[in-house]
């Protein structure tokens, strides 16, 4: 497949209607409307998107965090082909199933492993999310316990984008839109040793961060709550990694005040830390877990809220879970996504990305660690950051308006044809786990060349106060 331009009038009217009629998620429209409309991506293959103007663009983000498998695998369409001709859809309402389901389920609980038996199927991470709320609360009530609803999250956490999702996460720009969050949320500080422990020991401010838990649950009052709730690595968050010790501290206090433990692998999920799951990394064992991107590689919407053998027990004695979605089990998207499972599987993805892949970009971020406008570069499994500061050996940003070197640097790596994310001055990225060394060099020494580039109107600026 090669870069191919749109003509030019095709090109300017599609832009017309993007600005006429289309609302993209997470856009200024106001900018989007400066700046003529959208980028429109017209194909991809491997681990390259091309635009309508003939641009083609190393995809450090696999999409939005989901394309593991890369771009133009012939079999999942054809899984989606086959499936269509043979039953589209059907929902899972009426005590009925389809094959690609329940078969789904199956893989998806075997390579879980841990206890975590049963699956319930979304078709978006923040659905997953939603049902977790819904499920948790439900679990308590059943057990006799309906005061026990308080969910605790975290600050800068990342849970999806629905009203339940959103106040989950602990994203305050998302709080001050939609007078949220809803009631019975609590957050707690992130494990983000960079920003919010710079020259603490990473163990004990792990532990510091971690024993935020206990002080909010005994704020909280242990009878009131129900669940934590936590990304092994916080993705949207800036790809906060926590210290060593964080998560097995985390479960323990879930577990002394019985509490239910919820990991949210809508990111982490289905390979990316070199796991098929992120709590496998970390060694701790969740009684919920969310996932959603991975799970099709991004070809079909298709989330899934993975349950223990207890909760379900549980569950059991409460009559009709009165929850579910039209797309819930979804038949095309669930053949899509074990095709998609099985390709992970045969080509061994996982484990390239544990013993290949992610110590090859580490090893390659070194060459970003020295540069003076780079105060952290750091990276797990196939997820990484680079944080933006103004004096070396400092986590000190530049003055302006927060997060003025980031977008910066992120619109350098594109124009430089790489795609990357810029969350506050941290370039953060996330390829598909089939990418090569050679796209590996590629991207680590694009961001070098963009810092290059943006490093004279950035020095120009004073250091923030």
């Amino acid at each position: 497949m090669t870069s191919a331009k749109l003509p030019a009038a095709e090109l300017a009217d599609l832009k017309r209607q993007d600005i006429a009629h289309h609302l993209p998620g997470q856009t200024d429209y106001r900018l989007r409307d400066t700046l003529g409309g959208s980028r429109i991506i017209t194909h991809a293959e491997g681990c390259t998107i091309h635009d309508a103007e003939g641009n083609a663009i190393l995809d450090g983000m696999a999409g939005l965090w989901c394309v593991n498998a890369g771009y133009g695998r012939a079999e999942l369409a054809d899984a989606a082909h086959a499936q269509m001709l043979q039953l589209p859809y059907y929902n899972t309402f009426f005590k009925t199933a389809s094959a690609p389901a329940v078969r789904l389920a199956t893989a998806v609980a075997e390579r879980l492993g841990n206890g975590l038996t049963h699956v319930f199927f979304n078709s978006s991470g923040s659905e997953a999310n939603d049902t977790v709320l819904r499920l948790v609360r439900h679990y308590w009530a059943v057990r006799g316990q309906p005061y026990r609803n308080v969910i605790i999250g975290r600050w800068n956490g990342y849970h999806g984008s629905t009203v339940a999702g959103a106040s989950l996460g602990g994203m305050r720009a998302m709080h001050e839109q939609g007078n949220l969050p809803i009631p019975g949320i609590e957050h707690i500080m992130q494990p983000y040793h960079f920003g919010d422990g710079f020259g603490e020991d990473p163990v004990a401010f792990g532990a510091r961060a971690a024993a935020a838990l206990e002080e909010r649950i005994l704020k909280v009052g242990p009878h009131n709550v129900a669940a934590f709730i936590g990304e092994p690595v916080q993705g949207a968050g800036g790809v906060i990694i926590p210290p060593a010790g964080y998560w097995t501290a985390i479960e323990a206090i879930c577990r002394k005040y019985g509490i239910l433990l919820v990991s949210d692998e809508v990111i982490c999920g289905f390979g990316r830390l070199g796991r098929w799951f992120g709590f496998q990394h970390f060694g701790i064992r969740p009684d919920i877990v969310s996932m959603a991107k991975g799970l099709s590689s991004g070809y079909l919407p298709i989330s899934a809220t993975a349950v223990s053998s207890s909760i379900v027990e549980t569950l059991r004695d409460g009559g009709e879970f009165v929850h579910g979605y039209t797309y819930s089990g979804h038949p095309t998207a669930a053949a899509v996504a074990l095709k998609n499972i099985e390709i992970i599987t045969r080509e061994k993805l996982v484990e390239r990305t544990a013993g290949d892949t992610a110590p090859y970009l580490s090893r390659a971020l070194d060459r970003l660690r020295s540069h003076p406008l780079v105060g952290e570069a750091r990276s797990l499994g196939l997820i990484g950051g680079v944080e933006i500061v103004s004096r070396p050996g400092s986590n000190e940003r530049f003055a302006g308006k927060e997060g003025t070197a980031g977008p910066m640097v992120r619109d350098i790596c594109i124009r430089r044809g790489l795609m990357v994310r810029a969350i506050r001055d941290t370039i953060v990225f996330c390829p598909p786990l089939i990418i090569t060394h050679a796209e590996i060099d590629r991207l680590v020494d694009t961001i070098g060349a963009a810092l290059d580039e943006a490093a004279p109107a950035l020095q120009a600026l004073p250091a923030a106060g």
